[in-house]
């Protein structure tokens, strides 16, 4: 518009001075509409934002859909992709479900493609991107989620746990806790709902590991779900449409019931 509140006042006294009525009303108009909040517009595709946070500039990829509505906050999935792999490899798999559902998807880079780590990539860094996305669109604060496939997914369910009163819930992809990590089941102050999809033949994530991630949690009071997939290795390109069909399925029945908490770590060098 090119115009600033500052401008617009001084057009309207200008306006008065001169006794135009149908000017000054006409600028009255645009001065509202200068102070109705902010919200960025769905451009219904894949694009490369930038953040700073934790002082350094970090990439992610946000499809925001057209289907969504001002007058209806969306759900927001942020996803954890796998090594070797960045933010867009996992977020254009939810494209096309994200558009029919009506849910904005944020695809962080993890600081190393190898995998993801604590502090750089997380929980401060995803805390900071939530909230900037909060900031731009009309998000439901109590339906943020978490998914992930592989070494993303070992990461969610990490921040599933020092998180649990931020993220509403947490669907992953072949991946599972480390015996090492068990202790962090004791970090978390809520039960997050946990819903996790491996195959029977994954190369990587063993079901006796998935299964051992599993009883460590529901041991704890926990209700994590398990879906073993018959047949199916650690490809999780080649059938997305299914998977992300069934971890949304379990992550819509969920929502926290009160506003979010987030704790802040402290982590030792």
């Amino acid at each position: 518009m090119g115009l600033n509140f500052a401008g617009s006042f001084l057009l309207v006294w200008e306006a008065f001075y001169e006794g135009d009525v149908l000017a000054m009303r006409s600028i009255l108009l645009m001065t509202a509409l200068l102070l109705v909040p902010f919200t960025a517009e769905a451009k219904d595709e894949i694009t490369k934002e930038l953040i700073t946070s934790q002082g350094k500039t970090r990439a992610y990829y946000l499809y925001v859909p057209s289907t969504i509505k001002a007058s209806t906050p969306a759900p927001l999935i942020v996803t954890l992709h796998g090594s070797g792999r960045v933010g867009i490899s996992l977020v254009e798999k939810w494209k096309d479900f994200a558009k029919k559902e009506g849910i904005i998807i944020a695809g962080p880079d993890s600081t190393d493609t190898r995998g993801w780590g604590s502090p750089q990539d997380g929980p401060d860094y995803l805390h900071d991107l939530v909230e900037q996305l909060k900031a731009k669109y009309t998000i439901n604060p109590r339906r943020v989620y978490l998914f992930g496939h592989s070494a993303g997914a070992s990461f969610a369910l990490e921040m599933s746990l020092m998180e649990s009163q931020y993220f509403a819930a947490t669907a992953i992809h072949a991946g599972a806790l480390q015996p090492d990590d068990f202790g962090l089941i004791d970090l978390a102050k809520r039960k997050i709902p946990i819903f996790i999809q491996v195959g029977d033949s994954d190369q990587y994530f063993s079901l006796k590991a998935v299964r051992a991630t599993r009883d460590a949690l529901n041991a704890k009071g926990f209700s994590t779900e398990l879906t073993e997939i018959p047949g199916h290795d650690h490809n999780y390109y080649d059938t997305a449409a299914r998977t992300n069909s069934s971890a949304w399925e379990f992550l819509r029945k969920h929502e926290l019931e009160s506003d979010q908490i987030y704790r802040k770590f402290r982590f030792d060098n």
